[in-house]
Parts: structure tokens; sequence; C-alpha cells
């Protein structure tokens, strides 16, 4: 869907075609065909709407005469349920910019842009475009922060499920936001290199303006700040991921010496019993109360064992 928005007195109103200092958004569905008509009318390179869509395109700037191209990385939830999936993925968003418009395509739905599209940022004006891609950026940093935390928030639970746990389903788990952590990462750091060189060569033309100048500083604080997360997470994540496999394998190795104390104690009696079970003389065979002494007899030898090898174990 290719749609046009303004701001009137504070609201985000939905435009029926192009103006001039509008945002346009673009977001599936849409077909080729729709972005070759916006291409041709705006009189932007195709390559620009086109290069965003693809889920491997790197963080990178262009510039074509007074049109520009931004193409940053931005998390979004894996709608894949398979686990051994990723929790988050990251996807491009293109911000295509011109002396008139504000031009944003993604190929999935993102957070991000759907805070724009509620009215839940403010002071955003698409007619402010330096400041207004500006927010987008800078919501991208808060967006990568917001999920950081709460895959350290689902960590940290399966920490505590774990402690007690034999199986493997924690450690998938595990698995899946290592992965998440990985993709945030490579991304970020994509992300903080694009910035630098942005700021390097002045993308945005934000020239003498000190007041953007300072949040385009913060913003890159930020996402530092985020990298940083990301790299001690995953450091955090691989160091818990060894040490509990190696508690679920001591768990697992306790319950099966359990099983073994137990066959062990079932064991001596049967084997004593049997002898008992033959058909020739033995000592209490004749005893009327001879079952009870052997049944006593041979629970004491069981518990005997199972004490005997319990005091080796603690040695």
């Amino acid at each position: 869907m290719i749609r046009y928005y303004t701001k009137q007195h504070g609201e985000l109103i939905e435009l029926t075609d192009y103006a001039v200092h509008c945002w346009i958004n673009i977001e599936p569905p849409f077909s080729h065909e729709e972005l070759e008509d916006l291409s041709s009318k705006l009189n932007i390179p195709l390559d620009f709407f086109t290069d965003p869509l693809d889920i491997d395109e790197r963080s990178r700037y262009e510039k074509d005469g007074p049109i520009r191209l931004i193409v940053m990385n931005s998390p979004i939830l894996n709608e894949t349920d398979k686990e051994n999936e990723s929790i988050y993925i990251t996807v491009p968003i293109g911000i295509i910019f011109s002396p008139e418009t504000v031009i944003t395509i993604c190929s999935h739905e993102n957070p991000v842009l759907e805070l724009f599209l509620e009215n839940k940022i403010k002071h955003f004006d698409p007619a402010n475009m330096q400041h207004f891609i500006l927010q987008i950026l800078e919501q991208n940093v808060y967006r990568f922060i917001s999920c950081l935390k709460k895959l350290n928030l689902k960590r940290n639970l399966l920490e505590q499920e774990l402690y007690d746990s034999s199986r493997n389903s924690e450690l998938w788990q595990m698995l899946r936001i290592e992965k998440s952590l990985v993709y945030f990462v490579n991304s970020l750091k994509a992300n903080e290199l694009l910035k630098v060189k942005m700021k390097r060569i002045d993308f945005l033309g934000l020239g003498l303006n000190e007041e953007l100048e300072e949040i385009y500083e913060d913003l890159i604080i930020d996402n530092s700040q985020a990298l940083e997360m990301s790299n001690v997470y995953t450091v955090i994540t691989g160091s818990t991921m060894e040490a509990f496999a190696s508690i679920i394998s001591n768990n697992m190795n306790v319950d099966i010496q359990r099983l073994t104390f137990v066959t062990i104690m079932l064991m001596v009696p049967t084997i004593i019993t049997g002898f008992f079970g033959m058909n020739i003389p033995l000592p209490f065979s004749h005893n009327e109360y001879g079952a009870v002494f052997i049944l006593i007899f041979s629970f004491i030898v069981g518990f005997g064992l199972i004490l005997f090898l319990n005091k080796k174990k603690h040695r």
C-alpha cells in the first residue's frame, strides 16, 4: 500500500494523492508496477525503492542529484514459530527524501513506522523533513533497546527454569535468544558505521543547526549503547548456555543414579529369594518363619549396599 500523510493542527491526516512536503509510506502489500509508477511520477530512481526490499541489503546511503536514500536495519518479531529460529530478525528500512517529500519503504510491517502512523511520537511533522528523519532514526534505536531488554528478561526467566530442568526445550529457547542477539550485533554495527559516515559528510544537511546536531550526536551515542548491550547480552547468553548444558547433564546423571539405587535395592532381594526358591535343601527352608527372615535379610543387605555406595560417593 502506498499512502500519503500530512500533519495538520497536531493530527496526522491521510491524503488521497501526493502533495508537496507530505510523507509517503510504502508497506505490504504493493506491486512492482506501483513502485514503477511512483518512481516515474516523482522522478526518483527505481532502485531507491527496490533496494530496501532485499532482506539482506546492508546499511548504507546513496545520492542521486537532490534525491537521497538511507537504508538501515530495524528489528521485527520473527513470524516463524520454529523452535530453532531466532525470536527477532532485522530487516531494512528505506528512507528516501528530496527537497519536497520524505518516503519510507519496508518489506514488512514495521513497529517503528507504526508509532508514527498511530501519531504516538510527539512533535513530528513530515514538513520538517530533517527533524522527521532524525526521529525515525531515533525511534529505530529505541526499538533495538526495547527488544534487547525483552530478550534479557526472557533469558533471566529461562535461567530460573534451567536450574531444575533435565529437558532441552529451555536450551532451544536460549539458542533463539542468542541468534536474535547475533542479528542485533551485526545490524547495530552497520547502523553505527552508517551514522558516523553520514555525520562526517553532513548527508542530512544539518549544517549549523545546533539543535539538530545535538539530537544526531545523542542518536549515535544511543546506538553505541545498544551495541554494547547486545555484545554483553551475547556473551552472557553464550556462557549461560554452556553452564546450563552441564547442569542439565548433571541433573540427568543424578536421576540415573537414583534409578540405579532403586534397581540395586530391588535386585538384591530378588537374587536372595531366588536361591530359596530352588528345589534343594537350604537354611530356613523348613522354618515356618523362614520367609520373613529371608525378606528381612534381603532388605538389610540391599539397604546396606546402598549406604555403602552412597558413602563412597561422598568421599
